[in-house]
């Protein structure tokens, strides 16, 4: 069953937990935090993971003087809760390794309409799935960009661009073929993946090690009810802040910019998803087959918004996994 996020999205969510103060004043500092503490709710699953890795040991981009607050909620129906993550000071890949790995890797970019991010649901179970079928997972817990950051509207690409190339530059640690990573994004972390897919190469920051010499470029993209374009959807304030303007917009609206670069691209909507209209994927789908970009598109008739791989088997949308699973290595996987 979907977790319904409609009117979780664009206001106020869930009751929050108590605020871990030293934990986000050691996370400005770049400083390993350790695990995170009990909060008392026997629903939550592990997390973060027991591997994992800060993107900017050496200072955040656009950093204020105060660091959001780690805030980590349950949400959702008593069968059906899922883990939330919001106030991420120090923006990490989570690591997920299968037990007999292929070589074949993928960045999970979970969604959440950049006011959190929905690491169980659509990182975690990722991680369960695709380590099943021999592929290694790395977990996206990337900034938010209403949260105190400068330059907020790259601010999470920022994160994605630098968490392919540390990926990369640490291949042989992770038992990955760097020429066999991929992406998949859900919802707003879709557009963040599909921002990567077409935007890999964009100078969003200062380079800061040698890792920054490796190349961002996904081998493939997964886009699972993603966001396409910012231009007249209301996604656009929450990444590029309060009346950005028609330009900037149309700056971060992946449909427009995509081009024969782009790598082999796999989508999957609901036909009856009542928050991002399946036009953001009819409309990548039309973009790519201009650009002769490899394309598939699997879209069901339920399934409504945000289910990430919690459909029932009864329902086709379910199989989904599966099929990406199956196109992957035919398509640089």
């Amino acid at each position: 069953m979907a977790v319904d996020r409609r009117t979780l999205l664009g206001g106020a969510i869930g009751a929050g937990v108590a605020a871990m103060s030293a934990a986000s004043a050691a996370a400005a500092q770049g400083e390993w935090l350790g695990p995170t503490p009990a909060l008392g709710d026997p629903s939550m699953p592990l997390w973060p993971a027991r591997e994992r890795y800060p993107l900017w040991p050496q200072g955040i981009p656009g950093a204020g003087a105060t660091p959001p607050v780690y805030n980590p909620t349950m949400n959702g129906p008593a069968a059906a809760r899922q883990l939330w993550v919001r106030g991420i000071a120090v923006p990490e890949l989570h690591v997920y390794r299968p037990a007999r790995p292929d070589g074949s890797a993928l960045l999970s970019i979970p969604g959440g309409g950049y006011q959190f991010v929905s690491v169980q649901n659509e990182g975690m179970a990722v991680a369960q799935r695709f380590n099943a079928s021999r592929t290694t997972v790395f977990v996206l817990a990337y900034r938010l960009p209403g949260e105190g950051w400068a330059n907020r509207h790259v601010v999470p690409l920022q994160d994605a661009q630098r968490a392919m190339r540390i990926i990369r530059a640490h291949a042989a640690d992770f038992a990955i073929d760097p020429k066999r990573l991929g992406v998949i994004g859900f919802s707003a972390g879709g557009h963040l993946a599909a921002d990567l897919a077409v935007a890999h190469d964009e100078a969003v920051y200062a380079p800061v090690d040698d890792a920054d010499r490796q190349s961002a470029k996904p081998a493939f993209v997964g886009l699972v009810y993603p966001v396409t374009t910012l231009v007249d959807f209301r996604l656009d304030e929450a990444l590029l802040g309060p009346k950005p303007g028609a330009a900037a917009a149309r700056a971060r609206s992946p449909i427009l910019r995509v081009d024969a670069k782009m790598p082999p691209c796999f989508l999957v909507h609901a036909i009856d998803d009542e928050l991002v209209p399946l036009e953001h994927t009819t409309a990548m789908i039309a973009a790519c087959r201009t650009a002769k970009v490899p394309v598939e598109a699997h879209i069901f008739s339920e399934g409504g918004h945000g289910f990430g791989l919690t459909l029932p088997d009864t329902m086709p949308g379910s199989a989904w996994p599966d099929a990406f699973a199956r196109w992957m290595p035919r398509n640089g996987g």
